[in-house]
């Protein structure tokens, strides 16, 4: 996901800031967790071995009612290019992956890299970085109180979401044609870009044998809103245009979705999109 947040390296409290209506805003040992996760994050350097995240038993019961939970939808509701690489990339259900060994899997199949970093970025640089096939990932997850949602992209968010996408070719190369678009676009621009990132490869719908698939990763990684957005949302024919102007709100479910009539075609459609804005 792409809102901006600023994540620094000085202090203990403020080293990963939480928002007041956080579910671990006042759990002290929760962010005294995230902080030491964000360390790890801000002491890699690009070409080191990506580091590692020993995860509490808390957390690994975190991931596995995640999953408890995601999977019917998943078999309802996720598209088929999808499925096809979520077997491909074959996450464990029981422990919650590491970046690592994702990596060798979705590398060989498109020469992706999941690379960590301690919480949000710029649209600018996160969109970017997709450009040179480097997907900013975090490695914290979600607050114990609240397994089934996160108001900020967590290591479910990453994993669920999107690493089972990076093993497609096409979902991969038009992660590239993002970042090559949002490169040099001006800020204008970019606005326009992010909108159209975030209503296909968040929160993408399209139709596949005249019924409603997903493959947007924040659909895929959400247990209500995947579990609700047919009814839930007021769901729109898909138009890149139109969505370029469409804002929208990371905070809340999706009160709008843009849906393809084809996965092809999406693929065809915003590829041109974005070929056409680059500089």
């Amino acid at each position: 996901m792409t809102v901006s947040q600023v994540v620094h390296a000085g202090g203990t409290e403020g080293l990963v800031p939480l928002d007041p209506d956080h579910p671990g805003f006042r759990d002290e040992e929760y962010r005294r967790r995230r902080n030491a996760i964000a360390r790890i994050a801000l002491a890699y350097q690009e070409g080191d071995p990506v580091p590692e995240v020993t995860y509490t038993d808390g957390e690994q019961e975190i991931w596995r009612t995640v999953w408890n939970s995601l999977e019917p939808l998943h078999a309802r509701y996720a598209c088929d290019a999808y499925r096809t690489c979520a077997k491909q990339v074959r996450l464990d259900r029981i422990r919650i992956p590491q970046l690592r060994d994702v990596n060798e899997i979705i590398s060989r199949a498109t020469g992706f890299r999941m690379l960590p970093v301690a919480g949000l970025v710029s649209p600018r640089t996160f969109l970017s970085y997709l450009g040179r096939q480097v997907f900013l990932a975090t490695q914290y997850i979600r607050h114990v109180s609240r397994p089934l949602y996160t108001p900020e992209p967590d290591v479910v968010h990453e994993l669920v979401g999107h690493a089972a996408t990076f093993c497609h070719p096409g979902l991969a190369g038009l992660n590239r044609a993002f970042g090559q678009a949002a490169d040099r676009a001006d800020d204008e621009t970019l606005k326009g870009i992010e909108r159209l990132y975030w209503y296909t490869l968040e929160f993408g719908v399209v139709r596949q044998e005249n019924a409603l698939k997903v493959y947007g990763a924040g659909l895929l990684s959400s247990f209500g809103e995947l579990g609700g957005f047919e009814t839930n949302a007021r769901l729109t024919p898909f138009d890149p245009d139109e969505i370029a102007r469409t804002p929208y709100d990371p905070t809340c479910y999706q009160k709008v979705l843009f849906v393809a009539p084809g996965f092809a075609a999406m693929l065809r459609d915003v590829t041109t999109w974005l070929d056409s804005r680059r500089t």
